[in-house]
C-alpha cells in the first residue's frame, strides 16, 4: 500500500440515473457524515479495480464504499446531506457552520473523530497509511480522499488550507508533528471536542469538571441586577461582563445566574493554568460561556483571552483589585453590592429558620449572601458539636472565628478574648467617645440615609479610628472591647508579614488582607500603625519614591474599604496629614489619673488579695504607671503569692513595681522605698 497516494483524482463514473432519482438513493441509504468519508476513502482501494476485500480493514472500508459507489458528484451529495442530515450529525454540521469551516475540515473533523470513536477506523487509517503514518490520520491521506470534493482545484492545497484554516485556528483541529513534511503531519482532534461531540448533552461531560453547582442563595435585587447585566449581554456582541465581589462563591453563582438568562451554561477556568485553544468550539458545541476567574493583586493587569470563532459574551469573576483589558470588543463592569437589612434578615431566616435571630443578625451585622450562607452551615456544625438541633447565637458568634481560621495566613493574628465592660477602665470623657464609637460602627450601614446629598454621595460605610496614647493605656484592650460589643472577630495585622522590600508585594499583601477582612467583616487592629501609614517623605532616591506610592496606595485603600479598621500609635505626629483627615475618629488615651489608676489595681487583683484600702489608696495615687505596667506588676506578685500558696500582698505588688518603673528607668517611688525599709 506504499503508493496509496498516487490514486489522487476522483473517479468519473458515468451518470447511471437521473437527478431525482440520485436524490432518493443516496436519502434511501441511510447517508451520513462518516459513510461519506470512508466510502471516499475506500475509492482509494476499490475504485477501477476488482480487488476484493480480504483483511478486517478492507472489508471496514468496502462496507461503506459499497452504498455508495455510484456516486458520481460527492461534493453535490455533501450539499445536499448538510441540509438535511440526520440527528447524529447536527452537532457536528452546526459546529462547522458557527466557525465557517470548509466541507473539507468538517469531513477531516469526522475522520478525526471516528478515530477516537472506534478502534476499528484507526486500525483502517494506519493500513491506508503503512507504511508512512499511524492510526492518525494525515494530510496527504486528506488530500487524496478528499480530492473529489476538489476536482476543480489542485489537491496539493488541500494541506495547506488545513493548516492555514478555521479548523486548526479555532483548535477543532490540533497538529501534532508540525516539524515533519506537510503531507506526513497528523492532526488529530482533542479530547474534550470528541467527548462534547460522540455523547449527547449532560452525558459524559467529564471535560467540563469546572461546571459545578454551589449555588448560593441570593436576595431578589441582586438576581434582577444579574438579569440587566445579561439583557446588556445579549445585545452587544463579543463583551465581556466582569464581576467583582469579595466572596468567590457570590461571583460564581452570579456567573451562573446570568448565563442561565442567555440560555446557556457557565465553564469556569483559569486562563492562566488551562489550555483555551479548544475552548471555543467547545463553548459552540455545549452551548458555554467561558467564565475565566482571576485573583489580582493592586495595579495589576489582564488581558481576558481571545477565542477565535467564539464571537459571543465572556464573564470574568475576581476580586475588588487589579484591572481588566481585552483586545477586542467592549468591558461591562459590575461591583455586586451588599443586601440590604431585609434582604439580609431573609437569608439568615431561610438558612437559620429563627426569626428573631435572623432580625438581630441582619440589624448588626453586614455580610453579603455567601458570607451568610457560610456563617449558617457553621453555625449547624457548633450546635451539633454540642449536641442541639439548633444553633444558638453563641454558635454564630464562634462560626465567624472559625470561618477566618487560616484564611488570612500569617497577614493577621486572631485575638480572641472576649472583654467585658468591666475589664475597661479609662476617663469618663474616652469612655464616653468609645461610646460613639460603638453606635457608628453599628450604625454605619444606614448611617447617610437621612443625611444631606453632599453625604450620600461619597458616604462610606467603612469606619477607620485612630487610638493615640502612650504604652499601656489600654488601647488593645478597648479593641478587643469593642470587638465583643459588636459581636465581630477580631485580628491584630502582622506588620512583618504585610510589609515587604520588594516593590508592589506590601500593597499585594494589603489588598488580600482587606478584601477577606471586608467579605468576612471582621475588626482589623493595626498595632504601631504609624510604621505603615506614617508620613510621606521628600523624594531623594528611589527608594522614597517608591515609599511614598506604597503610602498613597494604603491611603486610598483604607479610605475605601467597608470594615472596622482600629488603629494604634503613640504619637499622631507620626501620621500624614492626609490620612489623618481619612480617619472617622482619633481618641485619645491619656495616662490614668489616681480614681483610674485604683479601679485598675482593682480589676487586675481581683478577690485573691489581701491588701488594705489604704494600701490600694497609696499604689493609686503614688504609682503613677499605665495599666500594662500595673497588669504587669500584679502578674509578678502573683508568680510569688502561687509560689507559697497564699494571696497576694502589699510586698508582692512592690517586688512587680520595682521591675515596671525599671523598664521605664525610673526609681520606685520614695514611699514604697521607705516602706520596704520599714518592713526590713
Amino acid at each position: 500500500m506504499s503508493d496509496w497516494r498516487g490514486s489522487v483524482g476522483a473517479p468519473k463514473l458515468t451518470e447511471l440515473i437521473t437527478e431525482q432519482a440520485r436524490t432518493a438513493s443516496w436519502q434511501s441509504r441511510d447517508v451520513n457524515l462518516k459513510k461519506i468519508v470512508f466510502a471516499c476513502m475506500g475509492q482509494l482501494l476499490f475504485a477501477g479495480s476488482a480487488i476484493k476485500p480480504e483483511n478486517h480493514e478492507q472489508q471496514f472500508l468496502y462496507k461503506y464504499y459499497h452504498g455508495l459507489r455510484h456516486i458520481d458528484n460527492w461534493e453535490q451529495l455533501l450539499s445536499r446531506y448538510i441540509k438535511n442530515p440526520v440527528p447524529e450529525d447536527e452537532k457536528l454540521i452546526d459546529l462547522a457552520t458557527q466557525l465557517d469551516l470548509t466541507n473539507i475540515e468538517m469531513l477531516a473533523t469526522v475522520l478525526a473523530l471516528a478515530v477516537e470513536e472506534d478502534p476499528m477506523a484507526g486500525r483502517v487509517v494506519a493500513y491506508i497509511q503503512s507504511p508512512m503514518g499511524g492510526s492518525r490520520p494525515t494530510l496527504g491521506l486528506i488530500e487524496s480522499t478528499f480530492a473529489a470534493l476538489v476536482a476543480k482545484q489542485r489537491t496539493s492545497w488541500i494541506a495547506a488550507a488545513i493548516i492555514s484554516g478555521k479548523a486548526v485556528a479555532t483548535g477543532v483541529l490540533t497538529i501534532l508533528n508540525e516539524n515533519a513534511p506537510l503531507p506526513e503531519q497528523a492532526f488529530k482532534i482533542p479530547n474534550a471536542l470528541a467527548l462534547a461531540l460522540h455523547y449527547p448533552e449532560g452525558q459524559g461531560d467529564t471535560h467540563t469538571s469546572q461546571v459545578c453547582n454551589d449555588d448560593i442563595t441570593l436576595p431578589d435585587s441582586i438576581i434582577e441586577s444579574a438579569k440587566q447585566q445579561a439583557r446588556s449581554l445579549a445585545h452587544i456582541a463579543n463583551s465581556v461582563l466582569v464581576i467583582r465581589s469579595a466572596s468567590k462563591k457570590e461571583v460564581r453563582t452570579l456567573a451562573r445566574t446570568v448565563t442561565r438568562q442567555l440560555e446557556k451554561q457557565p465553564f469556569f477556568c483559569q486562563p492562566d493554568s488551562v489550555e483555551l485553544q479548544w475552548l471555543a468550539p467547545l463553548c459552540v458545541i455545549r452551548q458555554l460561556i467561558p467564565v475565566f476567574a482571576y485573583d489580582l493583586a493592586p495595579g495589576e493587569q489582564k488581558n481576558v483571552p481571545n477565542l477565535p470563532g467564539y464571537n459571543g459574551p465572556r464573564i470574568v469573576i475576581m476580586g475588588l483589585d487589579g484591572n481588566i483589558d481585552v483586545h477586542s470588543g467592549s468591558v461591562l463592569n459590575w461591583t455586586v453590592p451588599v443586601p440590604s437589612k431585609d434582604e439580609r434578615k431573609k437569608l439568615w431566616e431561610i438558612y437559620l429558620g429563627d426569626a428573631d435571630m435572623a432580625n438581630y443578625l441582619a440589624d448588626n451585622h453586614v455580610h453579603s449572601a455567601g458570607r451568610i450562607r457560610d456563617l449558617a452551615h457553621l453555625a449547624f456544625r457548633e450546635a451539633r458539636l454540642h449536641r442541639r438541633s439548633t444553633p444558638s447565637m453563641d454558635d454564630v458568634q464562634q462560626a465567624a472565628w472559625s470561618a477566618e481560621e487560616g484564611a488570612l495566613g500569617s497577614l493577621a493574628q486572631p485575638i480572641a478574648a472576649r472583654i467585658p465592660d468591666e475589664a475597661v477602665v479609662l476617663p469618663k470623657r474616652v469612655r464616653e467617645e468609645l461610646h460613639d464609637l460603638l453606635a457608628r460602627c453599628r450604625h454605619r450601614e444606614t448611617l447617610a440615609e437621612s443625611l444631606g446629598i453632599t453625604i450620600k454621595a461619597r458616604y462610606q460605610m467603612g469606619v477607620r479610628t485612630l487610638f493615640i496614647g502612650p504604652s499601656g493605656t489600654g488601647k488593645t484592650l478597648v479593641a478587643g472591647w469593642l470587638a465583643t460589643r459588636l459581636g465581630l472577630p477580631l485580628y491584630r495585622v502582622d506588620l512583618a508579614s504585610v510589609v515587604s522590600k520588594y516593590i508592589g508585594e506590601t500593597e499585594k499583601n494589603l489588598a488580600i488582607l482587606l478584601a477577606k477582612a471586608e467579605q468576612a467583616e471582621i475588626v482589623l487592629l493595626f498595632d504601631e500603625a504609624d510604621s505603615l501609614f506614617g508620613k510621606r517623605t521628600e523624594i531623594k532616591d528611589s527608594n522614597d519614591r517608591f515609599a511614598n506610592s506604597q503610602t498613597n496606595y494604603l491611603l486610598q485603600r483604607i479610605e475605601f474599604y467597608k470594615g472596622i479598621v482600629l488603629l494604634t500609635s503613640n504619637s499622631r505626629g507620626r501620621f500624614d496629614a492626609a490620612f489623618t483627615r481619612r480617619l472617622d475618629k482619633i481618641i485619645d488615651f491619656p495616662l490614668p489619673g489616681p480614681e483610674e489608676r485604683r479601679a485598675l489595681w482593682l480589676t487586675h487583683l481581683g478577690e485573691a488579695h489581701d491588701l488594705s484600702i489604704k494600701q490600694l489608696n497609696q499604689l493609686a495615687v503614688v504609682s503613677d504607671l499605665a495599666g500594662g505596667h500595673i497588669r504587669n506588676a500584679v502578674l509578678t506578685g502573683a508568680v510569688r503569692a502561687h509560689a507559697e500558696t497564699r494571696p497576694i500582698n502589699f510586698n508582692d505588688v512592690l517586688a512587680g513595681l520595682v521591675g515596671e518603673y525599671g523598664k521605664v528607668g525610673r526609681q520606685l517611688p520614695a514611699e514604697f522605698v521607705q516602706y520596704q525599709r520599714n518592713k526590713t
